[in-house]
């Protein structure tokens, strides 16, 4: 069956009205009179000091928040569980009858939002990770990193031991591929990070990100059958084109050169869920350009993410497609949370935005230089701090029907559903 058709395609309008009456905060749209050259420019003043503050973060500085990252994961495993606090992702494999140390593949049948159907490497064997050299990127050898990804089978991939993995040059993960630290410690930082292009039906799940650097210019395996030479890579912490059924789950992802997820290029059927972002200027992109039309057909669910301290924009940034965002909790932003442009459909439900720690309040921008046009709205989420969503379109069954890809929490218990949001707390 064809990813449309399993869409909900009838919603009644008594139940939309249902819906409605029983969220906290009905409707939160708000037509805000704001506007102007004023407001073009303090955007474009705060777009320029942040960038400027990031890219002079030194080494140590990422570094050390990293290690405190890692330690506060360490802390989790001793004190309060993940299970059953109304996270649908992980009450499935945390309340499970058996551990997930058991049958790690349990997790493969948790999947939510737009990429349930993502199983990643279940239908293959276990792999262990025991060596975190990345020296040969042409013919890696086997218990690297590396040479799991580029196997032509499914495989279920995981660590023997804590590791950090500094990259050589982008991962470049082929089908079927489950990445899976938990248990440990697994830090990749470098050059490139994590390719899925041209692929399907990638886990990529409790790793921690940060450092990813543009790199380019040499030759490179990209399967068991194909070396060649790649361009200069953008610098993502994981960067997402031309696939489908992608789940990105669990992850710890900061200060990387370009995005921190970049979903483009006709890719489709992605859930983001459960991660922790920090320290970023562009987060999170899901449309390549506003012309790129294949991109109409991308769905996009973000689900139980912490968005956290020092984010600047693209919380996430939408063009085109079709984008369900959820019960994440946003701690602040300097420019804005939600960017769109060229006509997405964005339904905002249940989250949490909270706008005290910096300056800005408007939860919503649209981009002054394209398509302004949109149906972008807000239904169940709490503003904290101020926080104005500016809401554009309206709200109908037919909109819900397209939009909607999973059961929404209330946003008071969004708290507890993402406390554990990020790699290794487990």
């Amino acid at each position: 069956m064809g990813f449309a058709q399993k869409r909900l395609t009838t919603v009644s309008l008594a139940s939309l009205l249902l819906l409605l009456l029983v969220s906290d905060n009905a409707y939160a749209g708000k037509q805000n009179g704001k506007g102007g050259s004023d407001e073009i420019s303090r955007l474009a003043e705060h777009k320029a000091t942040a960038t400027s503050n990031h890219t002079a973060d030194d080494h140590h500085a990422i570094t050390t928040m990293v290690t405190e990252r890692m330690r506060e994961s360490g802390r989790r495993k001793l004190g309060n569980s993940a299970c059953g606090t109304g996270n649908h992702i992980d009450d499935c494999w945390m309340c499970s009858s058996v551990s997930w140390e058991q049958n790690p593949k349990l997790l493969a049948d948790c999947g939510y939002g737009f990429g349930k159907a993502t199983t990643g490497g279940r239908d293959g064997d276990l792999y262990y990770v025991t060596d975190d050299r990345d020296d040969d990127i042409v013919n890696p050898p086997p218990g690297t990193l590396r040479h799991g990804v580029l196997q032509d089978k499914p495989l279920w991939i995981m660590f023997k031991r804590n590791m950090v993995i500094h990259l050589k040059a982008e991962l470049i993960i082929t089908n079927d591929k489950t990445i899976d630290g938990r248990g440990v410690n697994v830090v990749l930082t470098g050059g490139g990070c994590i390719t899925i292009q041209d692929v399907q039906n990638i886990i990529v799940h409790g790793l921690t990100i940060y450092g990813c650097q543009a790199v380019g210019g040499f030759e490179i395996r990209s399967s068991m059958s194909h070396v060649g030479v790649r361009e200069l890579s953008d610098g993502d912490a994981i960067s997402i084109s031309h696939s489908k059924n992608i789940w990105i789950d669990h992850n710890t992802l900061s200060a990387c050169k370009d995005g921190l997820v970049d979903v483009v290029a006709g890719s489709d059927a992605i859930t983001i869920s459960n991660n922790h972002f920090s320290n970023h200027n562009e987060t999170i992109l899901l449309g390549h350009l506003d012309t790129y039309t294949a991109d109409k057909d991308m769905h996009v669910t973000l689900v139980y993410n912490r968005f956290g301290e020092k984010l600047i924009q693209r919380l996430p940034r939408c063009r085109l497609g079709t984008f369900h965002v959820v019960n994440n909790y946003y701690e602040g932003w300097e420019m804005y949370a939600i960017g769109h442009s060229a006509n997405p459909t964005i339904l905002s439900q249940g989250n949490v935005f909270n706008a005290a720690t910096y300056g800005v309040k408007e939860v919503v921008h649209v981009n002054e230089e394209g398509d302004r046009s949109g149906n972008v709205l807000s239904v169940g989420d709490e503003m904290l701090g101020g926080a104005i969503f500016t809401a554009t379109g309206s709200l109908s069954p037919s909109f819900y029907a397209k939009a909607a890809s999973l059961t929404v929490r209330s946003p008071h218990m969004v708290d507890d559903m993402t406390k554990h949001a990020g790699a290794g707390f487990v």
